[in-house]
């Protein structure tokens, strides 16, 4: 038997918080990054331009969906994505 990866039922499939638009207001939305991710207020405000970025990777639902509500505060477009299984793309 091979490794495989199994969902258990009750696992928290990881999240990803990812910014498509930073808006007119990008320099308040690169301050949430900066919140968020701990960057210096330089890499956020690069970050947060760069779109679509991945602000957050790998992170619970509740998480997400309250860093991407502090985004959208801050006048971002930000999306909650799924992380796809280990191995999705691998033959």
């Amino acid at each position: 038997m091979g490794d495989e990866y199994f969902l258990s039922v009750c696992d928290d499939v990881p999240h990803d918080v990812v910014v498509t638009d930073p808006g007119v207001r990008a320099l308040d939305v690169a301050e949430v990054v900066r919140r968020l991710t701990g960057l210096s207020l330089w890499h956020s405000k690069v970050l947060a331009t760069q779109t679509p970025a991945v602000v957050l990777h790998g992170v619970p639902l509740e998480e997400a969906r309250a860093a991407v509500a502090a985004l959208r505060d801050a006048g971002a477009e930000a999306a909650v994505r799924d992380q796809p299984p280990p191995g999705f793309l691998m033959p």
